[in-house]
């Protein structure tokens, strides 16, 4: 546009210097961007972006229903909505004011936690404040799949709230937060460098998948998981099928299509000339990792099936978290790395869940959706990937430095020795992993002690949703599928424990005389072969 115009003002004989330098002006004006515009389409953009980081709590209600049996559906779906809903109390009165809270990207003051904005209070970025809060949601959901089919109401609404409202705001202030000592965008960063995060592999996919295995391990298997009827290990673990896999595939592609938001949104957080292709970097890495990801998964286990059993089959169930895995492992570096890395980001995030889904068989952890393996061991290896392969192009457009690039640049400069981007990595890991640990294990000890955060064997038997959601009027739909004795059982449970409601001497799950010992008494042994 600049040039035509400018092009046709010269061409024109007989105009006086007065009206060439106002014609030069206009066409000057015409390529300027307004700051207003600029402001009007971040705020946009970041609002489209937030609507499909939200919508991926769709994907994961879908990966969590296909992943369970039917009679603990709509208590999986509750728990899902629940996530979102708790996290915009938590965020709107404490978790937005703890995270970024009177944030001073030009002081080169260190804090802890934020102390200002409280209940939205003087926030006038109101689609920062969305964006946010979706990422906040995410982090509570993921530890939703992991808990299916035996974790309390109470412990979840606690849990969640706890995880919303304070662990995740702390760990967001530390990376994101332009005064956290981990930020990559303080005046003086640590290592010089600051950890680069950029969408959260660690923030976001660490933090709850790490809440995810404390939780797991505090709670137990699923019953009938790894233990017989008589409470004694099982040699071969009992595989749980799940009531769709054709929800579980739903939920993987709604979740892959929310990730551009989750991944490219957190390029607008810094507006600049670069901003567009840094964009346009970060879908192309999220597809590349995701893609790789997913085949790899599905073909190494193939082979691995094949060399072991004999018998190799396709495992859809690979494919799909593989992709998952893909999708987490490249979210700390997507707008940082070329696609070359995020290749190879993505090869390696396959392999590393075959292993930890394998593993967490091994170590006889019940986790109903691989949560683990897809979004704590694939954080923890996105975060190092940055440290590996970090493009000191990109960091430099991004955050206008870079002093010190992935390891592996610094090697092809000729300067091997400078590792302090990976180190800032793993010191960011390390304070994750060491405050997530410090509040959320005697938290889940403490909901454990009350007796608040195991559901009771019975209600586990006959069903989340009959004990939760519908009485006794869904015993009919289950009675194909659980045992009459347990449904009887329940029955007198469910009548006593009312009765004495009512009469004001209790309140809680009260067995008959026989009923709760037999299943009190056999611990993880209740089994389920007929659910």
């Amino acid at each position: 546009m600049k040039s035509s115009v400018y092009t046709d003002c010269e061409g024109l004989l007989g105009v006086d210097a007065e009206v060439k330098d106002l014609l030069k002006c206009v066409s000057s004006s015409i390529n300027t961007v307004p700051a207003g515009a600029l402001n009007f389409s971040r705020s946009v953009l970041l609002v489209v972006s937030a609507a499909l980081v939200f919508f991926m709590q769709a994907g994961f209600a879908m990966v969590c229903a296909g992943a369970v049996r039917k009679k603990n559906v709509q208590n999986t779906m509750l728990k899902n909505l629940l996530d979102a809903c708790g996290a915009v109390i938590a965020y709107f009165v404490v978790g937005f004011a703890f995270s970024f809270g009177g944030m001073d990207p030009e002081s080169t003051r260190t804090d802890f936690i934020g102390k200002e904005n409280f209940f939205l209070m003087g926030v006038e970025d109101y689609a920062f404040w969305l964006f946010q809060y979706a990422f906040s949601a995410a982090s509570a959901t993921i530890v939703a799949g992991a808990l299916a089919e035996r974790c309390q109401m109470a412990a979840y609404l606690c849990y969640s709230l706890m995880l919303t409202g304070w662990v995740y705001p702390i760990i967001v202030h530390a990376i994101w937060n332009a005064n956290g000592f981990l930020s990559a965008m303080h005046m003086e960063p640590l290592f010089g460098v600051g950890m680069i995060d950029f969408a959260g592999s660690g923030v976001v996919h660490v933090t709850g998948g790490l809440t995810a295995l404390f939780a797991t391990a505090i709670l137990g298997p699923r019953r009938g998981r790894f233990h017989d009827d008589s409470g004694r290990k099982l040699d071969t673990p009992k595989p749980i099928q799940g009531s769709s896999v054709a929800l579980q595939m739903l939920g993987t592609f709604i979740l892959w299509f929310g990730w551009y938001g989750f991944n490219c949104g957190s390029a607008l957080l810094i507006v600049n000339e670069y901003t567009g292709s840094t964009v346009a970097l970060a879908a192309v890495n999220t597809t590349m990792s995701a893609g790789v990801a997913g085949i790899t998964a599905l073909f190494v286990n193939l082979w691995y099936l094949e060399r072991t059993t004999g018998e190799p089959f396709f495992d859809l169930t690979y494919a799909m978290n593989g992709a998952l895995s893909g999708l987490v492992a490249v979210t700390a570096g997507c707008g940082v790395i070329e696609p070359w890395a995020a290749v190879l980001t993505g090869i390696v995030a396959g392999l590393i869940y075959m292993v930890g889904s394998r593993g967490l068989i091994m170590v006889r952890l019940d986790d109903a959706v691989d949560a683990i393996p897809v979004h704590l061991m694939n954080g923890v290896w996105g975060c190092i990937a940055v440290g590996l392969w970090a493009s000191p192009t990109r960091i430099s457009r991004f955050f206008g430095r870079a002093p010190h690039p992935g390891w592996f640049y610094a090697i092809r400069d000729g300067n091997p020795g400078d590792m302090r981007l990976l180190g800032a990595q793993l010191v960011g890991l390390l304070f994750i992993i060491g405050w997530v640990m410090s509040i959320m294990v005697p938290f889940f000890i403490w909901l454990d002690w009350k007796g608040w955060f195991r559901s009771d064997p019975l209600e586990e038997i006959v069903g989340l949703d009959t004990s939760y959601h519908g009485g006794l009027a869904l015993l009919n739909s289950h009675q194909d599928s659980v045992q009459p004795e347990y449904i009887t059982a329940f029955k007198k449970q469910r009548e006593e424990g009312n009765l004495r409601r009512r009469n004001n001497r209790g309140v809680g799950h009260v067995g008959t005389a026989g009923d709760s010992e037999v299943f009190e008494e056999s611990g993880h042994g209740v089994t389920e072969d007929a659910c």
